[in-house]
């Protein structure tokens, strides 16, 4: 499919599990949800509120406030092969409180390659009640209960929303009219070999609250025009990035000093002009602007309408990335429906490969096409050749599509689909080795494997039983990749190994994502507990647990030959740095490599296959991120900047100065090791640590309310005392103006639930710091509040504020005779508290941010909406708070499991060799919008050298070692180069250390010839290898070919 511009499909690429880079992160949590006929849906209390936020932390931040009304939902899923499970475990695991699961057939040896709630022992048993205690295992907040009986009317009255999957069109039909006439959500969800199809109908008038990702922007007004149409120019936060806005878009103001006539009007449309400006309409009678104001955009609910499942079957309306794509849907419209009138009139699927049979299903979606339109008769041949197949990765991308249309549903998060999506991966039959197969290569064995064969036959198996593959990360994409592998029996047979590295444990906040994963599991390993799961899943699959990252540092165990002598690598990694260093070590190994990655609803698959494709390169990072400290210190203008203040308040209370004291005290010396300005500040922090340690509760109680005076009110008072309110930085030009919001000082209140709320959390952070019980007990800290006098603010004359980041970061010399005196006293003080009985060592305890730490979090909500209290900037909720302090990236079951089945579907192809680039697909997935984009990987880049074309794949490949079996010397890579390609090297290097270098004097010349290769690196320090990557300089060379050379790669003995 192709991509679709406007805020569907955007530029950029998402990679392992770092946040995705199309577009900036959801802003935390709205209220909203999906309603009928205009009537608020029930959802039960918010999950931020019932004691599951940790649990669900993640997934809120994707579906919003009305994430809430999961906990009240009732769902049936009908049919429990692999689509259903899919289904069903999404649902669970995002707490759907009533999952009725549905089944009429019992559990068959071949249903165990896809569905991954069964065990061995199930088969023969009914799909539904084989699987429930399986899902209930999942997450013990749903209620999970099996029907086995017809799906009378009086049975599907009681559901909110009915998911069909495994069912016949007469059924769909029946259920589909009951459904729509009584405003019950209907989706149907079905695979077939490898394609799928995916129908809602949510009735005659469905309405979604908030359809977008996110939170609604808000910007900081930094002036509007005069004009007609007035012009306004903003800036965002910290961490957007392109277009806050489009066209079109609805937006409020508040705060707006001099042209007053924008606060508190309706909704203005805007339009875009360029990335920090809009045009508003007629501004010429207003007002002169003056200074401030913030611009926000304004969602309102959308009214979408649904045609029953019987007029949609003649009257499609499918969604598609492309216009392009849109004739290859409706022959797999017709397809599906051909598929089921083949199985009435043989009471069967068409037998895989069976020439005649697909002919059959050929001619019934000819006599639909005649109504719907041109037919593509390869498309629907190659659809019908396989569609007795059953694929745990084509189940898991249409069941992932299903469970979000739910989710919709219920919360009225994200635009829903309207109403057909038709998914394949009908180009893996193109692969060489697929086409030759014949009706008996693929006919049933009596194995779990029997779907699978079905599409690829029984030869393929065995290969991929032989695979050796690794997976990196255990986490979201992790567990869903191992899930997939087990059921595939990849690494089942003889000779197959899967590893799985992760060094990390089993939290909370990962069960409602992480399928492998149970409340028991918490704080143990990742690997560990996800291995012995795939071993439950399929006994037969060889894997094995590292609890080890995959870095430089653990190169002794993931060496060349590691990577060498695997058939692939499945990346899950959440950080740049971890991926970029997988990337470089497959690139090296030539491996290939899939990495898949996810933010929220979007997620996408990249294939880098040596030497098929290009080299996946350096991901699309975003700015650093970087805070200018002025910025901070004196003048914030968003709510990230009070957070990621109110994280280095943190810090510079909890964590710093607890460290400097333990140091202090262990070793007083140690001071004299850094530079002077770094050692002030330190023996400063040991100082004020010293001076202000409590001895009760109330003592913290006290501290907490003397920093909230110097932090809310003391600070904010030198601040105007030096920039008044009407300070001009020139005539005219006012200094509080822009970005610079003229802040106010805050009166102390203990009435006042915020101000209480950073008193009760500071005092009790500072109490664990310092190894003080700490208390929570809201009466008696009132108590104490009132009795604190503290003295009037009296502000310093003559005090530098720096007004930029230059004048910022210089500083003033280092007082030599204060930094002896404070030693001195510092080191008497220590000698003092060495000789008490009552201290134990270490004095303190460092507290380090901890983002699922409700305290940690609780502090840093209260400081920051504080201080944004204090610029007129707009509060951010708890959860808001966590997220961006916490750098946490929003997270959803329903695109981990999309993303883990696409990713799937490539390792096919590279179990089969394939080595044409154009069977290969890279995936970007857009849930919000159920958009799905599939598009060839680009071919590797060529370049000139040497008088012939390179590709960025081509190495230089030489066996190091000569006839006695000894490593050969410099001068005999040399001699190999010039003789092989006739090049006559002038510099040979490995990394920066320098082999040889022919500008040197002849006797350094005629002793780096002589050295053997690993002589050099071992003189260098560097641990010797097998492979030894060397890079080098050759005669008549200009500058432009310094980077375009093929590496010269020398095997060692």
């Amino acid at each position: 499919m192709a991509a679709r511009t406007g805020r569907g499909l955007r530029e950029g690429a998402v990679r392992g599990g770092a946040p995705f880079r199309w577009a900036g992160p959801p802003r935390g949590d709205l209220p909203g949800g999906g309603v009928r006929g205009g009537a608020r849906a029930r959802g039960g209390a918010a999950m931020a509120g019932n004691g599951a936020e940790g649990l669900y932390s993640r997934q809120l931040y994707v579906l919003g406030g009305g994430a809430g009304r999961l906990a009240g939902a009732a769902v049936l899923v009908s049919g429990l092969r692999g689509t259903g499970a899919q289904v069903a475990a999404a649902l669970a695991l995002a707490g759907t409180g009533r999952l009725v699961l549905h089944d009429r057939g019992a559990a068959r040896t071949a249903d165990r390659a896809q569905q991954f709630l069964l065990g061995e022992s199930d088969v023969g048993q009914n799909r539904a009640e084989a699987s429930q205690q399986a899902l209930a295992e999942l997450n013990p907040r749903v209620a999970v209960a099996a029907h086995t009986g017809e799906l009378s009317e009086a049975f599907l009255a009681s559901f909110q929303v009915v998911v069909l999957t495994e069912s016949t069109l007469e059924e769909q039909l029946r259920v589909g009219d009951f459904c729509h006439a009584r405003g019950i959500c209907f989706i149907v969800a079905d695979a077939k070999g490898l394609a799928g199809q995916l129908f809602c109908d949510f009735g005659d008038r469905f309405v979604v609250e908030d359809p977008a990702e996110g939170d609604p922007v808000r910007a900081v007004v930094q002036h509007i025009s005069q004009d007609n149409p007035g012009v306004v120019t903003y800036v965002g936060a910290e961490d957007s990035r392109g277009h806050l806005f489009c066209d079109g878009d609805l937006v409020t103001f508040s705060g707006v000093e001099g042209m007053t006539e924008l606060n508190g009007r309706e909704p203005i449309p805007v339009r875009v002009l360029d990335t920090f400006r809009l045009e508003i309409g007629d501004t010429s009678s207003f007002s002169p602007y003056r200074r401030g104001g913030l611009l926000s955009q304004v969602r309102l609910p959308q009214v979408h309408s649904y045609e029953p499942l019987r007029r949609a079957l003649a009257e499609p309306r499918i969604r598609v990335a492309s216009p392009e794509e849109l004739p290859r849907s409706r022959s797999l419209h017709a397809a599906f429906q051909a598929l089921h009138a083949f199985r009435r009139e043989r009471g069967r699927l068409p037998r895989p490969r069976a020439t005649a049979d697909a002919e059959r299903v050929l001619e019934l979606a000819q006599s639909l096409a005649e109504r719907q339109g041109p037919l593509d008769e390869d498309v629907v041949r190659a659809f019908a050749s396989v569609s007795a197949g059953d694929l745990c990765p084509v189940a898991a991308v249409v069941g992932a599509l299903a469970a979000q249309e739910v989710l919709k549903v219920v919360t009225g998060k994200f635009l829903p689909l309207e109403q057909w999506l038709y998914f394949d991966a009908l180009e893996c039959l193109a692969l060489e080795g697929a086409t030759r197969l014949t009706e008996g290569d693929c006919a049933p064995r009596g194995s779990r494997y029997d779907g699978q064969i079905a599409v690829f036959g029984a030869a393929f198996q065995e290969q991929l039983g032989r695979q050796k593959y690794l997976v990196v990360g255990a986490g979201a994409i992790g567990c869903e990749l191992l899930k997939n592998f087990a059921m595939m029996g990849l690494a089942a047979g003889p000779g197959g190994e899967l590893a799985v590295a992760d060094m990390d444990t089993v939290a909370l906040s990962n069960l409602h994502r992480q399928l492998l994963y149970r409340s028991a599991d918490i704080s143990k390993p990742k690997s560990v507990v996800a291995a012995a799961a795939v071993r439950r899943m399929n006994p037969d699959v060889k894997v094995t647990a590292h609890q080890n990252q995959v870095g430089p540092a653990s190169e002794l165990l993931y060496g060349d030959d590691f990577f060498q002598r695997l058939d692939g690598v499945a990346s899950a990694l959440d950080t740049l740095e971890a991926r970029a260093y997988l990337e470089s070590r497959c690139r090296r190994c030539r491996t290939p490599l899939l990495d898949s990655g996810t933010e929220g609803p979007r997620g996408n698959v990249l294939a880098m296959v040596p030497p098929v494709t290009k080299p996946l390169g350096p991901a699309g990072a975003p700015g650093d991120g970087t805070i200018p400290l002025c910025t901070l210190r004196y003048f914030p203008y968003t709510i990230q900047h009070t957070l990621q203040w109110a994280r280095n308040e943190f810090e510079g209370l909890f964590q710093l100065p607890a460290e400097d004291v333990n140091r202090f005290m262990a070793d007083p010396a140690f001071p004299e090791q850094l530079p002077p300005q770094e050692a002030l500040e330190v023996l400063e922090r040991v100082r004020g640590s010293l001076r202000e340690r409590p001895r009760s509760w109330g003592d913290c109680v006290r501290w907490a309310r003397r920093r909230w005076q110097s932090q809310y009110h003391d600070a904010i008072a030198q601040l105007l005392h030096a920039f008044p309110p009407e300070h001009e930085t020139s005539p005219g030009v006012p200094f509080w103006a822009g970005d610079r919001s003229c802040p106010h000082p805050l009166v102390f209140d203990p009435e006042n639930d915020a101000h209480l709320e950073y008193i009760l959390a500071a005092a009790h952070l500072f109490a664990q710091a310092h190894k003080v019980p700490p208390r929570r007990d809201r009466a008696a800290a009132r108590a104490i509040l009132r009795s604190v006098v503290l003295p009037p603010f009296v502000p310093q004359e003559k005090l530098q504020i720096p007004v930029a980041e230059e004048r910022e970061e210089a500083q003033a010399p280092v007082d030599g005779g204060r930094l002896v005196e404070l030693t001195r006293d510092l080191l008497q003080w220590r000698q003092e508290l060495m000789g008490g009985e009552e201290v134990k060592m270490p004095l303190m305890d460092p507290i380090h941010f901890e983002k699922d730490n409700a305290i940690h979090v609780d502090f840093i909500t209260a400081a920051s909406n504080l201080r944004a209290e204090n610029y007129g900037i707009p509060p951010a909720d708890w959860l808001t708070s966590k997220r961006i302090a916490g750098r946490i990236v929003p997270a959803i079951i329903t695109t981990t499991a999309a993303v883990a089945g696409l990713a799937c579907l490539e390792v096919y192809k590279l179990v089969w060799g394939c080595r044409d680039p154009s069977c290969y697909r890279n995936s970007n997935l857009c849930l919000s919008d159920c958009l799905l984009l599939r598009v060839q990987p680009l071919p590797p880049p060529t370049y000139q050298y040497g008088g012939r074309e390179w590709s960025c794949w081509d190495r230089l490949e030489m066996r190091a070692a000569c006839a006695d079996g000894q490593e050969v010397t410099v001068q005999e890579v040399l001699d190999w180069l010039q003789s092989m390609h006739g090049w006559t090297v002038t510099k040979l290097l490995r990394g920066d250390t320098l082999l040889y270098d022919r500008e040197e004097d002849e006797e350094t010349q005629t002793r780096q010839r002589a050295q053997r290769l690993s002589e050099n690196l071992e003189n260098a320090g560097e641990l010797r290898q097998r492979e030894l990557e060397l890079l080098y300089v050759c005669e008549g060379e200009d500058a432009e070919t310094e980077d375009t050379r093929p590496p010269l790669v020398c095997s060692l003995p």
